[in-house]
Order: structure tokens, then sequence, then C-alpha cells
């Protein structure tokens, strides 16, 4: 099999290739194997018609698609191997040239990876930030916890405060008309939640039980019912219940219900080794992710439109599970947004574009840096991967297997962290 290739615009080559005539009746053959079976002539048996009685009813060329069909995907993979290109879409592909005595002659053309020129990615300078566990984050914590365990009270002739939940009706109008879902009875609501329409809760602070008030309120213009989007409005509503959380002492005897501790003090101590822990997980992906983007803003490439586009699907597809999760359908959620796939896409469409350079900008460091990893590290990440997910070794790696990837995931994986750990090793960190 001949094959020449052309480089053309915008990350595109031109494959064209020339495959043996004595392929080509391979082909034909199997394709005369499986058309034969259907098909009917007079004076013989379904599927027992001779190959040249059914070439001189039907014509040779009445094989030519499926022939195609069995030797092309084969032809154009063994033509991408030869060429050493690396395709990011599937493949536009003409015929030449089709005779069944002759090369069968097609071209190809296809998007592929684009070339990067790395830019500085060594010595990246990175502004300091704090990352310091303090005081008033272990108050933070406790205040956290305290709310957890706090308990409601009914407060009877009080006025509503920040952090109350109330329980009301309330039916909005525009103009003297209600509109549509704007009417509940009984509604429970913690004010100061941010639930409801900007000023709403603001509004209410201040009411006591069996008040009526009028809550002036304009919807925001994004809002997701055009007609209400932008529109003033009032909702008429009266108080039935106001209960307030009592939260319960900060002493040892608290540290004793809400954990393992007897003190106070154990408790606070073991929040601060808790939190630290965390700022130091949050201090190394805050590295990791400024110096990949700043390394990726530093190289140069024109990243093809489909891939960004293939990124697109990925994230949709992430955002539909997580939708899932909540028992939520993706139609369901552009109803209620009052957008579709496309705004969505386009929202989209910069965040993937910047995963599509970062990945690039990784994989080329990898190359560069000759970046490479051992078997011990690959059987290493296994055993945690078992112990994260409770499961053997033997099992994940039959998924990944059965996923196709085999340990080619893992490799690449770990040797992408290995190059972003070269970026927060070399980084010079400046005030």
């Amino acid at each position: 099999m001949n094959v020449t290739i052309e480089n053309k615009e915008k990350n595109q080559v031109t494959l064209k290739v020339e495959v043996e005539p004595e392929r080509f009746q391979t082909a034909l053959d199997q394709a005369f194997k499986k058309v034969v079976k259907k098909v009917s002539v007079p004076g013989f048996r379904k599927g027992k018609v001779p190959r040249k009685i059914f070439e001189q009813r039907f014509g040779v060329e009445s094989l030519y698609q499926d022939a195609l069909d069995i030797l092309l995907p084969d032809a154009y993979s063994e033509a991408v191997e030869q060429s050493g290109i690396e395709p990011v879409d599937r493949p536009e592909i003409n015929l030449d040239n089709i005779n069944h005595e002759e090369p069968l002659v097609f071209t190809a053309v296809v998007t592929v990876k684009p070339e990067l020129q790395l830019g500085q990615y060594k010595e990246l300078e990175l502004e300091a930030k704090d990352f310091s566990v303090k005081d008033e984050d272990i108050e933070h914590e406790l205040h956290h916890m305290q709310e957890q365990h706090a308990t409601l009270i009914v407060i009877e002739d009080g006025e509503i405060e920040k952090g109350d939940m109330a329980r009301f009706d309330f039916a909005g109008y525009k103009g003297d008309e209600a509109f549509e879902g704007g009417t509940a009875t009984d509604y429970t609501l913690e004010i100061g939640s941010g639930q409801f329409i900007p000023g709403f809760e603001e509004q209410m602070i201040g009411m006591k039980v069996n008040e009526e008030r009028d809550i002036n309120v304009t919807f925001p213009e994004d809002y997701h019912a055009e007609e209400l989007a932008g529109q003033p409005v009032v909702f008429k509503v009266k108080v039935h219940e106001i209960k307030r959380k009592q939260f319960p002492a900060l002493d040892d005897e608290f540290a004793k219900d809400v954990s393992e501790f007897d003190t106070l003090e154990e408790l606070k101590a073991d929040l601060r080794k808790e939190l630290e822990e965390r700022a130091a997980e949050d201090e190394l992906n805050y590295k990791r992710d400024t110096l990949l983007e700043k390394a990726a803003e530093n190289a140069t490439l024109e990243i093809p439109d489909v891939m960004i586009e293939h990124e697109i699907d990925h994230m949709l597809e992430d955002f539909n599970r997580q939708l899932q999760m909540q028992g939520i359908s993706l139609d369901q959620y552009y109803k209620f947004t009052g957008t579709d796939e496309e705004q969505i896409r386009e929202q989209f469409k910069a965040d993937a574009e910047k995963r599509v350079r970062i990945s690039l900008t990784l994989e080329a460091i990898v190359k560069t840096e000759n970046i490479e990893v051992t078997d011990e590290e690959v059987q290493e990440e296994l055993k945690k991967l078992a112990e994260t997910y409770n499961r053997s070794v033997e099992e994940i790696l039959s998924i990944f297997t059965m996923q196709g990837s085999g340990l080619g995931t893992i490799t690449e994986d770990l040797k992408r962290r290995k190059a972003i750990d070269l970026l927060v090793e070399t980084a010079k960190t400046v005030a």
C-alpha cells in the first residue's frame, strides 16, 4: 500500500492512499459471500448462486459498496499508522479510482493534533498566597458545628431577625394580577439564606407573628420566566410563626457531645490539624492550577475547532451526569433556566478551549522532558486506586482493560503528574 501526505491549512492533512488490486479483490470476495446469502436467482437455491452468474446478472459493481465498507477502515488505519499523523476527528474520504482490475485510490482529508511550541514553563513566577490557618478559621468551624447541633425555639413576641426560620403565606402580584408560581401557604424559609429574589428576605426582617406586609421587589433581568424578567412585583406576606436557632455553649460538654474528645481544647487542636491538611492541599492545587495556566498561556498553537467541540461534548456529558444525580434531566434544566443546548455549549466553550490547551501543553512537556514512569510506580498507583475504591488490584486492572485502555491511561496520568510536579518544583514565589 502506498501513502503520500500533503499538509493543508488549519491542522488538516490529505492522505492519498493506493491499495493493491489484490486487496480489493479479496474485499470483493468477502462482499460476495455476504451479499449472495440474500440473493435469489431462478434455477438456483437462495445463497447458492455462482459468482460468475451473479456478476453476469447484477454486475461486479454491485459489490463495490460492501467491499469498500470492508476494506476502507483497515486501509485508512494502516495509512494513518504509516504516515505517523495523529487524527483528532473522523476523516472525509473521497474515492479517486475504483476498478476491480486496478489499484483502489482514495484520499482522506483529516484534522490532526496541532503542533505546539512550548514557551517558558520552568521557573515561572508564582504570586505568594497565604494559606495559614488562623484562630478565626477554628472559630468558624466551631460555629458551623454549633449550627448543626442547634435547636429551634418558637418566638412568640419578637421580630424576625436574620437567620430565623419564618413560616408564612405569600402571594405575588404584577400590577393587579397574581402571577403563576408566585403563591404559597405555610412556606418555611431561613431569612438571609438568599433563596428568594434579592430584597425579599431583607424586607421580612422586623415582622412579627400575624403581621401582614407588602414586599416590593424587582425580578432580575436574567430571570428564567421572560414575562417576569426585570419586572417590579408586589408580594403580600403574612407571618404565622418565627423560630430561632438556639446554639449550645462552647465548652467541654459540647466537645464530648459532638466528637471523641473530652475537652474543647482537644477538639480545637484536632480542627486545626484538619484545616492545616486541607490548606496544604488547597495550596498545592493553587500552585498546580496557576502554573499550568501560565505554561499553557506561554505556549504557541492553533487549536482545531473540532478538538474544542469534542471537549464540550465531554463537559456536557459530565454536566448531564451531575444533573441526573440530582434527579434532573437536561431538558428539565433547559426549561427551568430558559436556555438550550446551543447556549450551554457556548458557555462551556472558553473553559473547553483552556482545557485542551492545558492538555496539549502537558503532553508537550512530558515529551520534551522525556518523562517516564516505572512498572513499580504503575503498580503502586493501582494499589492506591484499589484502596480508594475498596476493590482488589485485579478488579481495578480489569476495569481499565474493559475500557480498552489497559495500563496506558494510568501511565499517561502519572507522566502528566510528574510534569506538573516539575512546574511546581521549579517555580519562583514572588511577594
